[in-house]
């Protein structure tokens, strides 16, 4: 047996940190004297404290180290676990150098006109599928329009209000002009579902401070929301762990149906009213109206609900468009 200052000699990790991986109950001390409260560690529990020294280093979450040590004999499920994170990193690191090289362009002295073409229909049934999830708090402007990110990748619309985040590809767009970034503020997006019919060619420019949207003789302009939008790719995983089928018809029965909670939601006494669903052997609490929502702006008739356990957020992904993704954090459930 060692102390936590031996332990935290041996394996790298300060003192306070193993005090908190104790309450978090990822490293729990072998025995604490009921009288001193004194930590005191195995043997074997040094090499599982280098263990999450490691991952803590290359930034693996909590809830994934527990994840990691819970199944360290298990090699399979550990190197899922640590790919998943590594194509984390990757992604992480391809969003620096995009945001580093619209850093670039801002210190030009004049940035170029990006302009990307699409349809009509295409660019209204990506607005539709985004907006529901369109922030609406002032002090969060970000949040409040609709994020246009162009490369040559994808050209996709991005909704989030910290509670729900949407991502829709435009299919068959094209691209003139280097990377984009742009929110488009959410009511030149409510103009343009109002304003543009049909399937004529439409054409998107980001010029400067201003996204113009234009069909024909028809256009609309509006000023781009002056704020850095937060870093939603790193927020979209891969499939998880629970993947279940989804015939979207009769979930929205089932979800009708399905029994409600009162959970709080802080330490002031306040509550809200979760849905609890059981989908196959996960327990989780969702806000049903949010749900309900993504469900209506996917349009598809089969869903796929990818699931990570009862905290992570619920992915709805459409099968014939794996670039969508709707995304949904869940509520945490208590007893009773």
């Amino acid at each position: 047996m060692r102390g936590i200052g031996q332990l935290a000699r041996e394996s790298g990790l300060t003192v306070s940190a193993l005090r908190f991986y104790d309450g978090a109950g990822v490293l729990v001390p072998a025995h604490v004297d009921p009288w001193t409260n004194y930590r005191w560690y195995s043997d074997e529990q040094v090499v599982v404290a280098r263990l999450v020294a490691r991952l803590r280093r290359v930034g693996l979450p909590l809830a994934e180290i527990s994840r990691v040590l819970e199944h360290r004999h298990d090699l399979a499920v550990v190197d899922a676990v640590l790919e998943a994170h590594l194509r984390r990193l990757e992604d992480g690191l391809a969003d620096a150098r995009r945001e580093l090289s619209r850093a670039r362009s801002l210190l030009a002295p004049e940035s170029p006109m990006t302009s990307i073409s699409t349809t009509t229909t295409a660019l209204l049934d990506a607005m539709r599928a985004v907006r529901f999830a369109v922030g609406t708090d002032p002090e969060l402007p970000m949040l409040t329009g609709v994020l246009v990110d162009a490369d040559d990748d994808a050209v996709r619309l991005v909704a989030t209000d910290r509670y729900r985040l949407v991502v829709r590809t435009l299919p068959g767009a094209s691209l003139d002009g280097g990377p984009v970034s742009a929110i488009a503020p959410v009511a030149l997006v409510d103009e343009a579902l109002a304003t543009f019919t049909g399937d004529a060619p439409l054409t998107l420019e980001v010029d400067g401070d201003d996204v113009v949207l234009t069909a024909g003789e028809r256009s609309v302009r509006g000023r781009r929301v002056d704020a850095d939008y937060p870093a939603y790719r790193s927020l979209i995983r891969e499939p998880g762990s629970t993947q279940v089928e989804l015939d979207v018809a009769r979930f929205r029965d089932e979800l009708a149906a399905a029994p409600t909670r009162r959970v709080p939601t802080g330490p002031d006494g306040a509550e809200e009213t979760a849905t609890v669903l059981t989908l196959g052997e996960v327990e989780l609490g969702v806000n049903r109206e949010f749900l309900l929502q993504a469900l209506e702006a996917g349009e598809a008739g089969q869903l796929l609900l990818d699931l990570d356990g009862p905290l992570a957020p619920l992915a709805l992904r459409d099968p014939q468009r794996p670039g969508d993704v709707s995304l949904l954090m869940p509520i945490r459930l208590t007893a009773g």
